[in-house]
């Protein structure tokens, strides 16, 4: 047991979903990033992340970048080259792999069922292109196409059901396309952000197969479409500010590995995280959903140290087949404390959520609470959250506050 709760601890410092951030970063970034998420009721999942983000926009030439995401167990990265054919494309090759990264966790009717829930770690190779489509605007506007083949290890955890039969190792053909003006930095505390994007991605497996007790399958196929509308800004005298986004999906053939899931605390575990305070990290599964976000935050002390927060999040469900909830709506709320270091390096966030519908017990309600971490080794003195001073570059001029991706 000592031994299971070391791989357990191990494992919750990895990013749960090392995705590739948008297009090529245009920002020297050298990041430490850690998020948990702990229900104060009932048995779940460990839900967190401990990673470190390193982007050089200059790698041996100036034509270069590297995009490093470090945890512990795990690797995700990209080498891009900038201005390929014309000098708005670019191109990127990813390479990402390691422990855990696969892992499904089960969790239906508001309970954590580790009996059928099991290991999953992965290996990946992908290419991308980004096509900047409008080079004298302010606010960049990109059409971005990946290609990624994905492997799967499957195995049993030690809780794993004996009669639960794990699915075979899965081979895949993964593709995401998409359109995407402005964008949002891969940082807690960015100041200014807005993003309209549309996506499509298909998971293309080399073979259909049936698990579990018989009643699970993984499709052959499975396609998602989704868009987000974002709007993030901070007013300069005061240090408050509002984040709102809308996010609206809808699938075709999914499965347990391709539904959306919903739930959590977790900002930077995706590209596309779909949070909402109070509820397990993923606890919905959905084939369709629309969701709004929205929070609220303003400075406490006059050295604009230390914040409050008031966030919240509502969602509009259809279920997957099996793991579906009573009620089609699906809420939550929370509040939050954040100290901000003088020069703005160091980051700490103590969150509680509040799941409004969630199902504990066979009540509603369950409550939450969770930890955000961010220390940045190129932090800028001269504002505490983030702004930019004015450059030009192929991305743009930022104007002092470079809308990002």
């Amino acid at each position: 047991m000592i031994q299971r709760g070391w791989v357990f601890a191990i494992a919750g410092l990895l990013l749960f979903e090392l995705n590739a951030f948008g297009q090529l970063d245009p920002e020297k970034r050298r990041l430490i990033q850690i998020g948990n998420n702990l229900p104060l009721e009932g048995s779940a999942p460990i839900a967190g992340y401990g990673f470190y983000y390193y982007n050089n926009p200059s790698f041996i030439n100036t034509n270069m970048t590297l995009r490093l995401a470090v945890a512990p167990i795990y690797l995700d990265g990209e080498l891009g080259f900038k201005g390929v054919l014309t000098p708005e494309t670019d191109i990127g090759i990813g390479m990402a792999g390691g422990g855990f990264g696969d892992t499904y966790s089960e969790l239906r009717g508001g309970r954590y069922i580790k009996e059928e829930s099991f290991w999953g770690h992965t290996a990946e190779i992908s290419s991308s292109i980004y096509q900047r489509l409008n080079p004298d605007w302010r606010v960049p506007m990109w059409w971005i196409a990946r290609a990624g083949l994905h492997h799967a290890f499957y195995d049993r955890s030690s809780d794993t059901a004996d009669n639960f039969m794990i699915p075979d190792d899965v081979n895949s053909i993964n593709i995401r396309t998409g359109f995407r003006l402005g964008g949002k930095e891969p940082m807690i505390n960015t100041p200014v952000a807005l993003e309209l994007s549309a996506w499509y991605e298909a998971h293309l497996r080399d073979n259909a197969q049936t698990y579990g007790f018989g009643d699970r399958h993984i499709e052959s196929a499975s396609h998602t479409f989704w868009g987000r509308a974002l709007l993030k800004y901070t007013f300069e005298e005061s240090q408050q500010y509002f984040d709102v986004s809308f996010t609206l999906g809808t699938s075709i053939n999914a499965d347990r590995f391709s539904a959306y899931r919903l739930g959590g605390m977790l900002p930077l575990v995706s590209e596309f995280p779909l949070s909402i305070p109070g509820y397990f990290f993923q606890e919905i599964s959905a084939t369709k959903f629309g969701l709004i976000n929205a929070e609220y935050s303003f400075p406490i002390t006059p050295g604009k140290n230390w914040r409050v927060s008031f966030f919240g999040a509502a969602a509009l469900v259809d279920y997957l087949q099996g793991l579906e909830l009573p009620e089609d709506w699906q809420a939550g709320v929370g509040t939050g404390v954040t100290w901000v270091s003088p020069r703005g390096a160091w980051l700490i966030s103590l969150l509680y959520g509040h799941g409004i519908n969630s199902i504990r017990n066979g009540d509603e309600g369950s409550n939450q609470v969770g930890f955000l971490f961010q220390y940045d080794f190129d932090a800028v003195k001269k504002y505490r959250f983030r702004r930019f001073e004015p450059t030009v570059s192929p991305y743009g001029t930022s104007g002092g506050e470079r809308i990002f991706h």
